[in-house]
């Protein structure tokens, strides 16, 4: 089954390290005589920041954060706008008091 809450936590923070690289790329890209590099360049920034952002500010396990580097690096922005139907908004993750439990975990009192 598919994370949907997991997926839209690892798409915000994407979006918010989309922005810095982005910034960062901007700044550095001077640097480069030819734009063929840009791309392999942003890519690689996107996918270090990504890993390091998540090592520092999140208890994001290290594939992980290298998702959150991938989708920071297609557009995090887009992807989001396109699951928006589907995906709950941030503040009601960050509210939500509900805990999940799966089906084959749950004692009913017939069991006993």
């Amino acid at each position: 089954m598919l994370k949907l809450e997991y997926l839209q936590k690892i798409l915000i923070i994407s979006i918010a390290l989309s922005a810095i690289t982005c910034t960062f790329i901007q700044k550095t890209k001077k640097h480069f005589k030819k734009s063929k590099y840009i791309t392999l360049y942003s890519f690689v920034i996107n996918l270090l920041i990504g890993i390091i952002f998540c090592i520092t500010f999140t208890d994001i396990s290290f594939p992980t954060s290298l998702w959150v580097g991938l989708f920071s690096f297609l557009g995090a922005d887009t992807i989001y706008k396109t699951l928006e139907g589907k995906l709950s908004s941030y503040a009601e993750i960050v509210t939500k008091k509900t805990i999940s439990i799966p089906e084959e975990n749950i004692i009913n009192k017939e069991d006993k």
